[in-house]
């Protein structure tokens, strides 16, 4: 397994080349079953595969169990695909977590996305114990420590032959409608701390991601850290409407629910209208890519990633 993974890594591209090409990247995102079985995992993901420049795996997400990020992450490696590993905090103590790093790199996984992650008690095992020992910025900057200074945090400073070759830190992030005399202190605290990327919640207005784009430019933060930002192939208006309402920090416009409620086909509406926003985000300075989630919809992800790739204009 490990020679194949290994394999799979060598040929494949990489969004941290992408990235510093200045290129606009396209990330997908794969919540990984409930299941001990790979071929699951990959009934998701191949459809991505060529299309994605990478593919985020969840780590537990919603505080519920599926099979491990590291794990998912492996395979996708073995079959060609570039994951980012997402690791939440909630789990697992700071020892653990810089063991399943190495395991991680050993297995040519060379993305992470750093997540405080929910209470379990907004989960299906709401009795389950939370970590919570490192905060997200102190485990990027530990990611960070053990990446360019080859060592573990103190007090142990136990040297890691190696290191974490090329290891890209990623954060999470909210757009706003930046008020007058907002400043970016959070996303440059992760900067701070090691993170290279951003992907964002979701945000649909381009309106907004333009003015958001601008303000972090202002203060150079785009200058130092790849921002990526969250869309979704809206498949209902009372989905739609439910994400708007129910999932913090998502910005929908009423103008799209409003065309998703008048189209005789919502999804293929919701699709068109995700194609529409990357294409104008693609244009936007300060945006480095789009990310898609579209958790029980994933069909629609790589429907918009195709119709993207087929565009003649589109410069990704």
């Amino acid at each position: 397994m490990i020679e194949t993974a290994r394999s799979g890594f060598a040929d494949m591209p990489r969004l941290a080349d992408r990235l510093t090409a200045g290129q606009f990247v396209l990330t997908a995102e794969v919540v990984p079953p409930l299941s001990a079985d790979p071929a699951r995992l990959l009934e998701m993901a191949l459809p991505l595969r060529g299309l994605a420049d990478a593919v985020n795996l969840t780590d537990s997400a919603s505080a519920r169990a599926h099979m491990g990020a590291l794990a998912a992450s492996a395979i996708l490696v073995a079959n060609g695909i570039d994951p980012i590993m997402q690791i939440t905090c909630r789990d697992r103590n700071r020892i653990a977590i810089q063991s399943d790093i190495l395991g991680a790199v050993a297995l040519g996984i060379r993305n992470v996305l750093i997540m405080t992650g929910d209470q379990p008690t907004a989960g299906d095992q709401p009795e389950a114990k939370p970590v919570y020992d490192l905060t997200s910025g102190a485990l990027m900057d530990m990611l960070r420590g053990m990446r360019d200074e080859g060592k573990l945090p103190a007090p142990s400073g136990r040297a890691i032959p190696g290191g974490l070759p090329d290891l890209t830190i990623g954060a999470a992030d909210m757009p706003i409608d930046p008020p007058p005399g907002w400043e970016p202190k959070g996303l440059e605290q992760k900067i701070a701390a090691g993170a290279q990327f951003a992907q964002t919640q979701f945000c649909m207005d381009t309106g907004v991601a333009r003015r958001y784009a601008a303000r972090l430019a202002q203060h150079g933060t785009t200058d130092r850290i790849r921002l990526i930002i969250g869309v979704v192939p809206l498949k209902t208006a009372k989905s739609a409407r439910w994400i708007k309402q129910n999932l913090y920090g998502s910005i929908i416009p009423d103008a799209h629910i409003a065309r998703m409620e008048e189209a005789a086909d919502p999804a293929a509406e919701g699709r068109r209208i995700c194609v529409e926003v990357i294409e104008e985000m693609q244009e936007i300075p300060g945006i480095s890519g789009a990310h898609i989630m579209a958790p029980h919809n994933e069909a629609a992800v790589a429907d918009v990633l195709r119709t993207l790739r087929a565009l003649p204009g589109f410069r990704a």
